[in-house]
């Protein structure tokens, strides 16, 4: 039995609530061109997909985001930058924060309503005050239309890239969506996963019977896997790289395309080995072609401090959920990455 606690705003009064300015439209518009180019491989710049593991606290995500884009004007030669706005959290076991879509304050429980303004707030500042439209993940599909004006990147998680209903929404989103190898690491299911969302549908969405067209930009995430007993197993390495171009070819997808998660079960959730795996993708790519043509990018976690906190947040800009690079360390290795590719 659910108990009702209270109805929850829809997507369409929300969008009038807090729009998208006209400026912020032109932005996103340019910004979603942009990537679809470089995910298709008309345009050879590399993607950076990187920010908080949560974005827990507007006043200091927009501070990072204001940094991140003083340094994207500055590599934008060689570096498209996406920033990680991620409003949900994945939980393995159900509990702990969830993101500010249900917690908008973590030391006061859950408020949906509260939080789906918050999102969406903060959000539309990251485009309007740094010109950055951003990356979250697509936690819950029937939440998508509060956000689908707003995002240049949608990610499916490990968690949900089995789930019928994130590959059949994931076929309707106009942007790149990302699909990481489900968490037991199998890349033939990654793959019957971008098939499905590269595909037309139709289906219930909401109160509605929708048809698709497919999404043509749909394509993987590598994330490493994790095997029965709980150990991390990396794919990031070369020969892991050049076996799934392979498998990505006989499947005739179209756009093939790979984005690396440098932390998560390719780093053993360590953010600080996330530079080195960097370094070593960016070796492979400078040594093989196909290794190159196939990997358009990397996902980084960062965020201003270094490391991680408990959910009460009393440092500033210091993850609450996984560990992160911090900013200085980020800012070094965004400048890296640009001069060696």
């Amino acid at each position: 039995m659910f108990e009702r606690i209270k109805e929850i705003i829809t997507p369409e009064d929300v969008k009038k609530i807090l729009p998208l300015s006209e400026n912020g439209k032109r932005v996103k518009s340019e910004r979603d061109s942009l990537l679809k180019k470089i995910i298709s491989g008309l345009d050879d710049r590399k993607v950076m997909i990187v920010g908080p593991c949560s974005a827990d606290n507007e006043v200091a995500v927009l501070d990072y985001m204001s940094r991140l884009a003083r340094i994207s004007e500055q590599v934008k030669d060689k570096l498209f930058i996406v920033p990680r706005i991620y409003t949900n959290k994945p939980r393995t076991r159900g509990d702990g924060y969830k993101g500010i879509f249900h917690n908008p304050n973590p030391c006061k429980g859950t408020d949906i309503q509260e939080g789906i303004m918050a999102m969406r707030h903060m959000h539309i500042k990251s485009i309007e005050e740094t010109g950055l439209s951003a990356a979250d993940e697509m936690l819950y599909p029937e939440n998508y239309d509060y956000l689908e004006d707003l995002l240049t990147y949608v990610a499916v998680g490990a968690r949900s890239s089995e789930n019928q209903q994130h590959r059949l929404v994931a076929s309707g989103v106009d942007v790149p969506v990302g699909v990481k190898n489900p968490m037991f690491g199998s890349m033939s299911v990654l793959l019957n996963s971008i098939y499905a969302a590269q595909i037309p549908n139709e289906f219930k969405y909401g109160k509605y019977q929708v048809k698709t067209a497919g999404n043509a930009y749909a394509h993987a995430v590598l994330r490493g896997g994790v095997d029965s007993f709980g150990n991390n197993i990396p794919n990031y390495h070369y020969e892991d790289v050049i076996k799934f171009y392979d498998m990505y070819k006989q499947q005739n997808l179209k756009n093939p395309a790979v984005i690396i998660d440098v932390n998560h079960s390719n780093s053993n959730k360590n953010p600080f080995e996330q530079i080195r795996i960097v370094k070593e993708i960016i070796s492979n790519m400078n040594s093989c072609d196909k290794f190159k043509e196939l990997v358009k990018g990397f996902m980084v976690e960062s965020y201003i401090e270094d490391g991680n906190q408990s959910p009460d947040g009393s440092v500033y800009g210091k993850s609450i959920t996984d560990g992160c690079l911090g900013w200085d360390k980020t800012r070094k290795l965004i400048f890296d990455v640009a001069e060696h590719l």
